[in-house]
């Protein structure tokens, strides 16, 4: 059988290690499908509904196994709709290859039928971004793709135009034809940055333990780094705050951490940073500048793995070190002096029983509407110690950060800089993916569930075992009864959108708790399902995040 060029893209990211890609071909791309076919056994194609999904997925099955997320798209709209997906992992610095499909090449210019420059579309979202036009060039173009993603941590696009999957992939003609050759690359994926110079070291040592009050900041370059991260903080009495991608960093209810800071953090992380004199920042380029102190009253040390990263937070940089995190703080904790004043550390942690005493009172179970902190806790007290919970952006966001803990082998994920709505599901669908023997928990808004909803048939047709909550706020006033004046309706007329009927009506399991008694054995038993399961939560629409304040809350 002769070999295509289907085959030679697709060999070639099994020979990366792929094992997954998620996308939606063309109705006429039975090339690229056979090719997937014809090595089922080694790479899957994981058909989703909707293009946007896909990039998402391929983000989200990036952070949650540290591996190369894989897209594909066919031309014009639907390989437009993978961009918000491939901004996402762009702005969380995660490594994904986007496949589309472009225009017939003798037609390009022509105004033809979903004519689209998608290298020009894709110019600023994409790394590397290059148009096939000759089988001779997909080896090394796939290469120097997934090469560039997982060096620099960014998405790469390779765009083929339409019948050329179904086209001989023995480039050795061509190759005659060309001045030289692109043979294929070995898939070699190398360490990290390693550890910096001793002098570097010494230098941010300096700076460390001449500082009184020293707090951490950590991001989601800290993840792989948990352990060094408490013995660091141990030795330097410090509090470790964290940024919201870094919340698993490490556990939520350990005594060295006051939670997250920013929008969605805690008070006492907030006051940690406003009274350190010393800042050691760990693979986070938080950008809020009013949750830190002002650079020039605070010393800061930076630690990322890349040096086009330094500087990028608002807590300014004294020091830069550039290494792995885990192993750069191993080698720098010799050089820690133990700090015998640990007030700085027990002012954070009085603040945060503080806090945890405030938010419990928040988590009202008696309360209807349902309040969402409620919902949220009743997830995180039936969630497996193993769990991976992937939040939506936007209101939902701040119950998970405030009332879901990340604690024993639990990871967390969610759309950190482009904050995009929806991911919730997609995330979800590919950490289950991923992690087949994981408890894997979408908790989504309705709006942001109303968004992505088709992807639930995505996880019902692959019989993937998804659990989603949604924090359902859709209830809206019925015209004819107004509420007192200032508010949007009395609580009794209110209308929400119905999503279990839609769960039930396809396949899932599909359940809607309109009263906080029903919703702790609601979660028991959609936790407990053996299949695909969404749980509809009617909470009031009239419950907002509150700022962190003075006191909690």
């Amino acid at each position: 059988m002769r070999e295509l060029v289907a085959d030679l893209l697709v060999g070639r990211l099994v020979d990366w290690g792929v094992d997954t890609v998620f996308g939606l071909p063309a109705d006429g791309d039975d090339g690229v499908v056979e090719a997937f076919a014809r090595r089922q056994d080694r790479i899957r194609l994981l058909r989703v509904h909707h293009e946007e999904a896909a990039g998402l997925m391929a983000s989200g099955y990036a952070k949650v196994t540290g591996r190369i997320g894989v897209c594909l798209a066919t031309s014009g709209p639907g390989a437009l709709r993978l961009l918000g997906g491939l901004y996402d992992a762009k702005l969380d610095h995660q490594p994904v290859l986007a496949v589309t499909e472009n225009q017939e090449i003798r037609l390009l210019g022509t105004g033809f039928h979903h004519e689209l420059q998608l290298e020009k579309v894709f110019d600023d979202v994409a790394d590397y971004n290059v148009k096939v036009d000759v089988p001779l060039q997909v080896p090394a173009v796939v290469d120097i793709g997934i090469g560039h993603a997982l060096a620099r941590g960014t998405v790469s696009h390779i765009t083929f135009p339409p019948g050329l999957e179904e086209t001989a992939g023995d480039p050795s003609i061509l190759a005659l034809l060309t001045p030289t050759g692109t043979p294929p690359t070995a898939p070699l994926l190398t360490a990290g940055p390693g550890v910096p110079p001793d002098a570097d070291l010494r230098r941010a040592a300096e700076v460390l333990n001449q500082g009184s009050r020293v707090a951490l900041l950590v991001g989601a370059g800290a993840l792989a780094a948990k352990a060094e991260l408490r013995a660091v903080a141990e030795r330097l009495a410090s509090p470790i705050v964290k940024s919201l991608p870094g919340k698993a960093a490490v556990p939520d209810d350990d005594p060295l951490t006051t939670g997250c800071v920013g929008v969605l953090g805690t008070r006492p992380s907030e006051d940690a940073l406003g009274g350190a004199d010393t800042l050691l920042v760990v693979g986070t380029n938080f950008p809020w500048a009013r949750s830190l102190p002002e650079p020039g009253r605070v010393r800061a040390v930076q630690l990322e793995t890349d040096l086009a990263r330094i500087g990028g937070s608002a807590a300014g940089t004294g020091t830069m070190l550039v290494g792995d995190a885990a192993e750069t703080l191993r080698a720098l904790l010799p050089l820690l002096q133990h700090k015998q004043d640990r007030g700085f550390l027990e002012a954070a942690q009085a603040g945060m029983t503080a806090w945890r005493r405030r938010m419990q009172e928040l988590e009202d179970q008696t309360r209807d509407p349902i309040q969402p902190q409620y919902l949220m806790r009743v997830v995180d007290r039936h969630a497996a110690a193993d769990a991976i919970l992937a939040s939506d952006s936007g209101v939902i966001a701040t119950w998970t950060a405030r009332h879901f803990d990340v604690r024993g082998r639990r990871d967390y994920l969610l759309s950190a800089n482009l904050a995009t709505m929806a991911a919730g599901l997609p995330y979800a669908i590919a950490a289950q993916w991923a992690h087949p023997g994981r408890r894997c928990i979408a908790v989504t808004g309705s709006d942001g569930f109303a968004r992505v909803m088709g992807e639930l048939l995505t996880a019902i047709r692959h019989r993937l075992p998804v659990k989603v909550v949604v924090s359902n706020a859709s209830g809206l006033a019925l015209p004819h009864s107004p509420g007192r004046a200032g508010s949007r309706a009395t609580p009794d007329r209110w209308v929400w959108a119905d999503f279990a009927s839609f769960a039930a009506a396809n396949g899932a399991l599909g359940l809607r708790v309109e009263r906080a008694a029903e919703v702790e054995r609601a979660v028991r038993r959609a936790f407990a399902h053996p299949g695909p399961a969404l749980v509809d939560v009617l909470v009031n629409p009239e419950e907002q995040p509150r700022p962190a304040m003075a006191g909690g809350a």
